[in-house]
């Protein structure tokens, strides 16, 4: 009977914990690009109102429309520095959940060489066993002819 592999259970967890982290992984991808994505439209928006700004100034603005053009485009700046910090945290997240993929994945490769060797090792063990089996039957051929 075949010798069962010791550390097994040790591999099972580690490959439940690799599959983990990647959807973990997965998950912070998508929240990244989303995070990015709103970065991007924010700036657009910015860059069309400013464009809307511009045209308005070249036609004559009162003080008051100037006034409030430059404090909307004042809070869309605010709102792109924010969702920027937003975008640098969840790029952290991300990379921290890559650092973390890697390491299961470093784990249960260690595991499965370790596993690789047992079950070589056990197959030799087969083998020599067999062998005996064999040259036993083969003498006691030779010694009943």
């Amino acid at each position: 009977m075949a010798e069962p592999f010791r550390l097994q259970s040790i591999l099972d967890l580690s490959i439940t914990r690799m599959d983990e982290a990647a959807k973990a992984l997965a998950a912070l991808m998508a929240s990244e690009k989303d995070q990015t994505q709103k970065l991007q439209m924010l700036e657009q928006y910015r860059a069309e109102y400013q464009g809307q700004f511009m045209a308005a100034a070249r036609a004559g603005l009162t003080p008051n429309q100037w006034s409030n053009y430059r404090a909307f485009l004042a809070r869309i700046d605010d709102a792109i520095v924010h969702q920027q910090r937003q975008v640098d945290h969840s790029r952290d997240r991300a990379q921290a959940g890559q650092r973390e993929w890697l390491d299961t994945r470093t784990r249960v490769k260690a595991f499965e060489t370790l596993s690789d060797r047992h079950q070589v090792t056990v197959q030799r063990k087969q083998a020599k066993a067999e062998q005996r089996v064999a040259d036993d039957r083969s003498g006691r051929q030779v010694n009943q002819d």
